[in-house]
């Protein structure tokens, strides 16, 4: 549970306000490219251009490796809050994992910020006064997917789900938009997490003749599990995969020969306009060429968001009045654009329908993505009143 410090020394002639924030997540495993060492170059830029115009906090960066196990998670959780001065934690890919920290920081008073984990639970029965729930989550992936597929003609649905918290929340939601929209699920079959070994799910699912094979994992599972389903010739025999959440890496490992035609939603792409295209260049020029995630772009912008709130409390960094102070001020940065945050903690903007573009029509690596549909945030994420948040009862 080693972590490390960045530090952004400055001298004013003013007392600054110290800040301490950890990046926790998986630095080396299935969601490392995801979110991992990528999460912690967002912040450290946020954090730039937020001195940029307000020189007011002493910020200070640690980040630790949870490995994907809620009980490390939850231990340094704890060690940063009670030992080590860290004010608020952000990321948290593994949604096992994050609602331990969501916990954890509620009983502190301490700030959650969350971008690479996708549990709706973190706004519903399980929300919050101390956390945030930023980037995307299972609903607004089932949601915006689900119906689409359904409506193309892909009425019946097998699932390959990954065992744990997120990827039951995500077929569960993904089967909620499916049935509604007149599909029918005939079947699913749970996969340990992480796993490297998909052929006996992909052998039930391609046995099974479901027209749409949905993969409800993420990270090097998917990629994983769209490689050995090529090599079942699965969608050369007609079914099509659902890849419920491909992030930008797993598409670049894949490259578009393999993941060509591809349906998925993200809430990020480095190419949408003049603002997105410069932030990740920036991004690109400090992390070994890479373009950034819809995760590592949601660090960037609840880093940089969580340090107006805290600018503008002055003296307090009592984590619920900072959490307060965060849905009160509109959200607005150049990769998310104007939005909100929720009483339940669900930050809310656009969402994207993309189809992963043909090798001939890609003019580079990260060339991958065409958009099909921009979904305002009001019609993608899950409505207040239905995701049974105690905080939205009061």
């Amino acid at each position: 549970m080693l972590s490390t410090v960045l530090a952004f020394p400055q001298a004013y002639a003013f007392a600054q306000t110290p800040v301490k924030i950890g990046i926790l997540n998986d630095r080396t495993g299935t969601y490392a490219d995801f979110s991992g060492p990528g999460a912690v170059v967002a912040a450290h830029l946020a954090v730039e251009d937020f001195k940029a115009a307000d020189k007011s906090l002493d910020v200070t960066i640690v980040f630790a490796d949870h490995q994907n196990k809620p009980d490390t998670g939850a231990a340094i959780a704890r060690e940063w809050y009670d030992n080590d001065g860290v004010d608020a934690i952000f990321d948290v890919p593994t949604s096992s994992v994050a609602l331990a920290v969501s916990q954890i920081t509620r009983d502190k008073n301490k700030v959650f910020v969350v971008s690479g984990a996708g549990t709706s639970e973190l706004t519903g029965k399980q929300c919050s006064p101390n956390t945030v729930h930023w980037t995307y989550d299972t609903y607004a992936l089932a949601k915006v997917i689900g119906g689409a597929v359904v409506k193309q003609g892909g009425d019946t649905w097998f699932f390959i789900t990954a065992d744990y918290a997120f990827g039951h929340a995500l077929e569960h939601d993904t089967t909620e938009f499916v049935v509604n929209d007149g599909g029918k699920v005939v079947g699913s079959v749970k996969t340990p997490f992480p796993n490297t070994d998909f052929s006996s799910a992909l052998l039930q699912a391609q046995g099974s003749n479901a027209k749409v094979i949905a993969l409800a994992n993420a990270g090097t599972d998917t990629v994983n599990s769209i490689k050995q389903a090529g090599e079942f010739g699965i969608t050369e025999a007609g079914q099509k995969l659902a890849a419920l959440l491909a992030d930008l890496s797993a598409v670049h490992t894949l490259t578009t020969k393999a993941a060509q035609g591809l349906i998925v939603t993200e809430a990020f792409y480095w190419d949408l306009n003049d603002a997105t295209r410069a932030f990740s260049d920036r991004f690109a020029k400090t992390f070994d060429g890479k373009k950034p995630t819809a995760s590592q772009a949601g660090v960037y912008g609840s880093v940089l968001h969580y340090l107006k709130a805290v600018s503008a409390l002055k003296n307090t960094k009592d984590g619920a009045a900072v959490v307060a102070k965060m849905r009160e001020i509109p959200t607005d940065d150049p990769l998310f654009g104007k939005g909100s945050i929720r009483i339940d903690g669900r930050t809310i903007h656009n969402m994207y329908l993309f189809e992963v573009k043909k090798p001939s029509e890609s003019k580079g690596p990260w060339d991958l993505y065409k958009t099909l549909a921009t979904v305002p945030g009001v019609e993608a994420f899950r409505p207040l009143a239905e995701g049974g948040c105690p905080l939205a009862m009061k």
